[in-house]
């Protein structure tokens, strides 16, 4: 802010300071509205115009630290500082830098006149707000954010009517106020070029400011890069158009056996052997995308899936960066990817039924095998429940499971989809076996794959490899296989339709999974089971009703499992109230339920065994809570429990699911 005009009028800004001093009266259209506005805070504070100022200060040990913590702001400011009082001549002039709270923490300048501001209380650590020294150029740049000057008798106090200060703030890059930077000389002295010097100097250091963030921004982006790419799983490889590496990431070293640090600067073609389509890309300088390829060193081989991009810079091009992933993580990622989990174990396979549990006994046995297991039931029986409980529960459950239905693949796509292929422009597509490598490949309705490829399948079996087509290298596997089937496969095989020995190598773990119609009263849980876990995802509370679970129990469910699954899920939609009653069964469940008439009386045996049931599944095996349900004595309910050949720890499965 400029002062009331160049060349202002000394002695009328002493006649207007003395007219204030004596009566407290302000001339608006004679005094900058600034000093106007400053002198009145400086009067409502209590200050004596007249009297001599006792300046706020820091002491040696907060002026040290407040130095230490206002380092960076010194550092940029010192030598702009120097070149001030240079420029000035360096003769009654003081150039100072004060912090944000405008406490003096650099000073330079005239040691004559700097010792007589000295002996008045002014100096390094000295505070120039108005309330410490009145109306000042420092006090009015931050108050009203922009350069000030104040000549003479425009000081609130009189004893610096002698000197003219200027001042300037200094702003962060992100705006908050970090000091001001300031200029005093004796009043004679004054002169308009001085705030715009002060001026230009603020804004040196802002800008010093703002490039020193940018830097430390750039440089905290280099690193965190740095940090990104040495953390990532995938290897990156950057190379100059020589060949020359420029970056090579931890990964990228790991896949290729060598050092990042000694391969840095050097050909990659000096460090490994560079397989011929990598090669081929680099010197035509065209992409190359999820080629597999194996690098050499040595008499050691690295595989690797490498991709190839082209750097530029504008229309020029750079280098290159190469993107390297482990093959088996590549597979890894191919199995997330299509969902390649079992989910079901031995736990979730509901069954009272003493033809149940044997068959769970001896699948539990198969799982413990190591050879080819052959699943053999109707359509709906559960095979899969089964396939994905014996992978579980084997010691290839922390392999994947992949699951392959042969009768829905088309003829010609079988042997793709069974072993991959290797497309001419590098595309890799692992097939089925390969991204079951370690786990488990479940071959549903084995009877579908035809004869070639039966011969095919033996020999994935004898060899342990596989050749995806379109490739010639043999890729090693380790695969358990299940098979499953709803036919007579030794019927089939004596027809000519299956091979002999592919079902005599399939037939030594057979696992014969029997019908629902002969499980006994496994319907009864399974049923109560389904509707329960229909209900809840419907928000709903549902329980079959006596001749409901009777007509159940009547019909003989030739799609087994499944059918009543897809029965079940119908008639809980089609329940309003709580309960589901015959009404709500499909019509041939029904039917066959149908004796002397439509009505079904249960007998108080069934009755009785129905609420048993019940009561387990509502109190999950708890005995003493279920027979507080159910009004009678714990030695009772484990009586009538046995009879029944129920036990409580078939309650404990939260969910069944098949």
């Amino acid at each position: 802010m400029l002062p009331t005009g160049y060349p202002y009028n000394q002695a009328r800004l002493k006649v207007q300071w003395k007219t204030f001093v004596k009566r407290g009266v302000l001339s608006a259209a004679e005094l900058d509205p600034a000093i106007a506005r400053s002198w009145l805070r400086c009067q409502k504070a209590g200050l004596d115009p007249t009297a001599i100022p006792n300046p706020f200060r820091y002491t040696t040990e907060e002026l040290d630290r407040q130095r230490q913590n206002c380092f960076e702001l010194i550092a940029i400011a010192r030598p702009m500082i120097e070149d001030i009082y240079q420029f000035s001549g360096e003769s009654k002039t003081i150039v100072y830098l004060t912090d944000q709270n405008l406490y003096i923490i650099d000073m330079l300048g005239d040691p004559n006149l700097g010792g007589v501001l000295s002996e008045m209380g002014l100096g390094e650590g000295t505070c120039l707000s108005e309330e410490s020294i009145g109306t000042n150029a420092a006090a009015l740049a931050l108050d009203e954010g922009g350069p000030a000057q104040v000549v003479g008798p425009e000081h609130f106090f009189g004893v610096w009517h002698f000197i003219t200060d200027t001042a300037a703030p200094i702003y962060a890059p992100e705006g908050e106020v970090k000091g001001a930077i300031g200029m005093i000389t004796l009043e004679r002295y004054s002169q308009p070029h001085t705030l715009g010097l002060v001026m230009a100097i603020s804004r040196a250091i802002e800008n010093q400011f703002q490039a020193d963030a940018a830097f430390s921004q750039a440089h905290h982006h280099l690193a965190a890069l740095n940090a990104s790419l040495q953390a990532m799983r995938q290897g990156i490889i950057i190379l100059d158009l020589k060949g020359t590496v420029a970056h090579i990431n931890a990964s990228a070293g790991e896949i290729l056996g060598i050092s990042p640090r000694a391969a840095t600067g050097r050909l990659l073609s000096s460090l490994v052997q560079i397989p011929s389509e990598l090669e081929e890309s680099l010197a035509q300088r065209i992409p190359m995308k999820g080629k597999e390829v194996t690098f050499v060193r040595g008499n050691t081989r690295y595989p690797a899936i490498v991709s190839v991009d082209i750097l530029k810079e504008g229309l020029n091009q750079t280098g290159f960066v190469l993107v390297m992933n482990r093959v088996d993580e590549a597979r890894e990622l191919a199995r997330a990817i299509m969902g390649a989990r079992a989910h079901f174990t031995f736990e979730d396979i509901a069954g009272w039924s003493p033809r149940t549990q044997q068959v769970i006994r001896y699948a539990r046995a198969i799982a413990r095998c190591d050879g080819p297991v052959l699943l053999v039931g109707e359509a709906g029986t559960g095979k899969g429940l089964f396939a994905q409980a014996i992978h579980n529960a084997s010691h290839y459950a922390d392999g994947p499971f992949v699951a392959v239905d042969c009768a829905s693949i088309p003829r010609e796509l079988i042997a793709y989809e069974l072993f991959g292929r290797e497309k001419d422009s590098g595309v890799i597509q692992p097939g089925k076996f390969e991204l079951a490598h370690g786990g488990t490949i479940f071959l549903q309705n084995i009877e579908s794959l035809p004869l070639n490829f039966q011969a095919a399948l033996l020999g994935v079996m004898d060899l342990k490899q596989i050749i995806r087509l379109g490739g010639t290298t043999p890729i090693p596997i380790k695969v358990r296989i299940i098979a499953a089937s709803n036919v007579d496969l030794r019927e089939e095989a004596r027809q000519k339709r299956f091979r002999e020995d592919l079902f005599y190598r399939l037939r030594s773990l057979t696992l014969t999974i029997p019908p629902l119609r002969e499980r006994g009263k496994d319907i009864i849980l399974l049923a109560t089971q389904i509707v329960e876990r229909q209900a809840r995802r419907l928000g709903k509370q549902i329980l079959i009703t006596p001749r409901a679970l009777a007509a159940l129990e009547s019909y003989r469910w030739p799609g087994n499992v499944r059918e009543l699954e897809d029965a079940l899920e119908w008639a809980v939609q089609m329940v309003e109230g709580a309960e589901l009653d015959i009404v709500h069964l499909p019509e041939e469940v029904r039917r066959a339920a149908r004796g002397s008439g439509d009505e079904l009386v249960p007998t108080l045996l069934e009755m009785e065994r129905q609420a048993i049931l019940r009561a387990g599944l509502a109190c999950q095996g708890n005995v003493t809570e279920m027979a507080k349900a159910l009004g009678i004595g714990r030695t009772t309910l484990w009586r009538k429990m046995r009879a029944f050949g129920i036990k409580p720890d078939v309650f404990k499965t939260a969910q069944v699911s098949h």
